[in-house]
């Protein structure tokens, strides 16, 4: 329980981006507009979700955290979204009707996650610049 309580006190935002993910990809239906003429809009979109994300979840995790832990980070803020998102690519294309999986999907996700990332240690690299 304390665990719980601990991951909604220090991740609300994450939470909130990972629901959204599981529910945009699984359940949601894009509907067309003026952006589909763009080229690889589809993969844009996914770049900025999985970067957004691991964004938001650095963010939190430094604001939470005094010590950094990059094996946890590098678990659940690298290779767990990664995980994640081929595991979304797969239940779209077995077990869905509306979606089908992608593996340029897959692959722009986890480049969202490595940008995220270099986001997330350049929010660290910064806070300790102005901590000396």
């Amino acid at each position: 329980m304390k665990t719980f309580r601990h991951l909604l006190r220090c991740y609300p935002l994450t939470l909130v981006c990972l629901a959204l993910i599981w529910f945009l990809c699984l359940f949601g239906h894009m509907p067309k507009t003026p952006m589909d003429d763009v080229p690889f809009i589809d993969k844009w979109t996914h770049l900025v979700m999985y970067g957004g994300t691991t964004s938001v979840m650095w963010w939190e995790y430094l604001r939470c955290h005094s010590r950094l832990e990059f094996w946890k980070l590098f678990l659940f803020a690298f290779l767990g979204l990664i995980l994640m998102s081929g595991c979304i690519e797969l239940l779209q294309a077995n077990c869905t009707t509306t979606r089908s999986g992608d593996w340029l999907d897959f692959v722009a996700n986890s480049l969202g996650v490595v940008l995220g990332t270099l986001v997330g240690l350049t929010i660290r690299w910064l806070r300790n610049k102005k901590n000396k």
